[in-house]
């Protein structure tokens, strides 16, 4: 697993939006399978407790995230998340 952190937002952009707080076993599918964002928004993947798999062929692999160590989505990347059991998290869209 890669332990590099995608990069960060650019200034100026803010949350405008977030999900419901989702677990193991309520991640929607759509989230465990390939998916992007749009052109112009980023997310943020935020752990509130365990451990969430971030992969993108982008970053060569997962990113493991936790409490200290939120996920940054790029706009139109194509990513997937695998929560570990006990997993908590939410994800932020900025623009």
């Amino acid at each position: 697993m890669t332990t590099s952190s995608p990069p960060s937002p650019p200034p100026g952009v803010s949350p405008y939006r977030r999900t419901p707080e989702f677990t193991a076993g309520n991640t929607p599918a759509a989230l465990l399978g390939d998916h992007a964002t749009k052109a112009d928004t980023w997310g943020r993947i935020v752990v509130l407790a365990g451990e969430v798999a971030y992969e993108t062929a982008a970053i060569g692999g997962a990113t493991m995230l936790d409490p200290a160590t939120p996920g940054v989505i790029e706009p139109g990347v194509v990513h997937r998340v695998t929560p570990s059991p006990g997993a908590r998290f939410y994800v932020e869209f900025l623009r």
